[in-house]
């Protein structure tokens, strides 16, 4: 006869390792899954790290993340810019960029077709992951607490954006 101890343990068992299988995904497994994709601006993984510095290159391509309040770019106030360091595509406008006490520099909207967004289950949670449309880069996630006119907090690494101020206007 089956002892009852024994099939709870196996059910347990098959559960947590059904978890386990689930939660073990990585930012750096989600970056292969994405490395499939095709993007316009392609290199190998030796030309990325002579481009970007290390942290860059930690978050751009593995979905790192930097410490909260490390980045300049958290307190750029003025107008422009913010461009994939990856790449330079333009990706907010400095007009859509707010304080949010994260920690980290947010927008509330993106300059329109140049970032994408893959579904991200990381750390046991279920996120929305932005990138760069055009070279793949990973920037950050979006989160639906954010500021009118879209409600959308998009929550980016800094070190993974450039900053292009505007050109003084001639007077």
């Amino acid at each position: 006869m089956f002892d009852r101890r024994v099939l709870l343990t196996s059910v347990a068992g098959l559960f947590g390792l059904t978890a386990f299988r689930w939660l073990r995904a990585t930012p750096a497994k989600a970056a292969q899954e994405k490395a499939a994709e095709k993007f316009e601006i392609e290199k190998t993984e030796a030309e990325w790290r002579a481009q970007l510095t290390p942290q860059q290159y930690e978050i751009l391509r593995n979905h790192g993340t930097e410490r909260p309040g490390s980045s300049p770019l958290l307190n750029e106030h003025r107008k422009g810019v913010f461009a994939c360091a990856g790449c330079d595509l333009p990706l907010f406008a400095s007009d859509t960029k707010f304080e949010s006490g994260t920690g980290w520099p947010s927008f509330y909207q993106p300059i329109e077709g140049n970032v994408g967004k893959t579904e991200d289950r990381t750390y046991g949670m279920v996120r929305i992951e932005v990138h760069c449309r055009r070279c793949g880069g990973h920037l950050g996630h979006v989160f639906d607490d954010g500021p009118k006119p879209t409600g959308l907090r998009y929550c980016i690494d800094g070190f993974g954006l450039v900053f292009h101020p505007a050109a003084a206007s001639a007077t």
